[in-house]
């Protein structure tokens, strides 16, 4: 039997008769809304049970005071693991660019869901993302792999807080294993000539000569379109990127640089020697290859088909030329650091350098390159020293 009481607040209160196994039971129970079903629109009403009707009320006022200051979280048993899958679905998929969605599949994949996947979302906790960290360290991930990891832990927990499936950001809660950043490793003033020496035969020589004096990224650098290149102006517009679709074991064309915007440099003079080499190497294979030549990309950097070039075979054939010449260590990418490091010697403000490498702040330029900046500082204090000498003495 069931006995219907008012009583005071929101919601309804409901007295309670049951028998079970001969035995009578009194309890209370009450109902409030905590929301609308996004498919179907009908109220959502949750039912709440307890001994006395003061106890009820309480929760059902506890209830709605954090539906109403959005903080209330249905119960649910759906796990990390549940709900990475569908963030990267429902909120990543075709919003972030394919490679991005790529690394963030494989960081849940090798990274999170084996620690954490099966702890219940509303249950995760800063300990719990602390465990990821340690796992990482302990398997020798380095400092830049870990944080990579904890922004995808943050973005995917933030969203999950936005949609009310829990009311923090466990990732808030921990903290990042204090890590040595990773030094990087310019060519020296005396490797430079050895390394334009070691790559006058190959194939790739204009690829990499163009990375060293203009600072672009390897895939920015095989992705370059002729069309953005400005020989009168001496500019060169950087837009698009080549990057490997590892779903489909194919490269394609994508059509923002890593900020996602489009930057326009005006590299030293030399960069404009080296395609217009590459631009008549490429007009004599065209010619060759005659119907066979396939390069709809207008790519500046292709093979004797006009097909673009394979970044791997790229980067293996760097590796074979920078171990022939004493720097085994030398990735492409330091060719890029060279550029920077040139250039903040020479005297370029820090501005100037970010908008060459196309860094989103100065700050962060500032910080790759703290090891330039230092000896610029050096430099300017030993000049103005020389200058105060030099007033000295004249008096």
């Amino acid at each position: 039997m069931a006995m219907k009481r008012n009583a005071s607040g929101s919601g309804s209160l409901r007295k309670r008769v049951r028998t079970i196994q001969g035995v009578e039971y009194t309890y209370w129970e009450g109902t409030v809304s905590v929301g609308h079903d996004s498919a179907t629109g009908k109220l959502i009403r949750k039912t709440i049970s307890g001994k006395t009707q003061k106890e009820v009320r309480q929760k059902m006022q506890d209830v709605i005071s954090d539906v109403n200051h959005r903080k209330y979280q249905d119960p649910s048993k759906s796990t990390v693991a549940e709900w990475m899958s569908e963030w990267l679905e429902t909120y990543c998929k075709n919003k972030v660019k394919p490679l991005t969605y790529q690394s963030y599949e494989a960081i849940i994949k090798n990274h999170i869901a084996g620690t954490i996947g099966a702890v219940r979302l509303q249950d995760v906790t800063g300990a719990d993302v602390q465990r990821v960290y340690n796992a990482m360290v302990e398997n020798g991930k380095s400092g830049k792999t870990v944080k990579n990891v904890a922004a995808v832990m943050h973005k995917a927990f933030s969203m999950a807080c936005k949609q009310h499936k829990i009311s923090f950001n466990p990732v808030d809660a921990s903290e990042l294993p204090s890590s040595t950043k990773r030094e990087i490793t310019p060519l020296l003033d005396n490797e430079i000539p050895v390394f334009l020496q070691a790559i006058d035969d190959s194939p790739f020589r204009n690829a990499y000569a163009l990375c060293l004096f203009a600072g672009l990224r390897e895939g920015e650098c095989l992705g370059l379109n002729w069309d953005d290149v400005d020989f009168q102006k001496g500019t060169i517009t950087v837009r698009q990127q080549l990057q490997k679709d590892k779903k489909a074991a194919r490269y394609y064309i994508m059509d923002t640089t890593k900020s996602g915007k489009p930057r326009t440099i005006k590299p030293p003079p030399i960069c404009f020697d080296y395609l217009r080499d590459e631009q008549t190497k490429q007009l004599s294979n065209r010619l060759r290859a005659g119907k066979a030549w396939d390069n709809p990309d207008n790519l500046v950097f292709t093979d004797a088909l006009g097909k673009h070039l394979i970044p791997m075979t790229f980067y293996r054939h760097f590796k074979k030329i920078v171990t022939e010449i004493g720097r085994p260590d030398a990735r492409p990418h330091d060719l890029r650091h060279t550029a920077a490091t040139i250039a903040l010697s020479m005297g370029a403000d820090i501005k100037s350098v970010q908008d060459l490498l196309g860094h989103a702040t100065a700050s962060f330029t500032l910080d790759v390159y703290a090891h330039a900046t230092d000896r610029m500082k050096q430099d300017t204090a030993d000049r103005v020293q020389n200058y105060y000498d030099n007033l000295l003495i004249a008096k």
